[in-house]
C-alpha cells in the first residue's frame, strides 16, 4: 500500500507537468522562478518586438532570466514540488 501511495502521479506546482514522487530528482523540474512581465526593461538598450497594444516603452520577458519568447523552457532546475505538499 506504501508503494502504491509513493508511485501515485502527482502535478507539479512550477511546471504542471506529470510526476512520479519515486523518480523526483533535484533536476526534474526546469521552471522560471520569476514571472513573464510587460514593462521597461532599464538594464538593457535592446529593442524588443512589440505587439500593437503594446505601450511602446514595453517589453515582454521573464524577471529571472530576460528570455522573451512566453513559452521559453525554464532557467532553473529543482524537484518538483506538488500542490499535496507543504512548500
Amino acid at each position: 500500500m506504501e508503494i502504491e501511495k509513493r508511485d501515485k502521479k502527482k502535478v507539479c506546482k512550477r511546471c504542471k507537468e506529470s510526476f512520479s514522487p519515486s523518480t523526483n530528482t533535484p533536476s526534474s523540474c526546469r521552471f522560471h522562478p520569476s514571472f513573464f512581465v510587460c514593462r521597461r526593461h532599464d538594464d538593457q538598450k535592446r529593442y524588443y518586438e512589440l505587439g500593437p497594444d503594446d505601450p511602446p516603452y514595453a517589453a515582454k520577458f521573464y524577471d529571472c532570466c530576460g528570455a522573451e519568447d512566453p513559452e521559453a523552457s525554464g532557467c532553473t532546475t529543482s524537484s518538483h514540488v506538488s500542490y499535496d505538499d507543504d512548500v
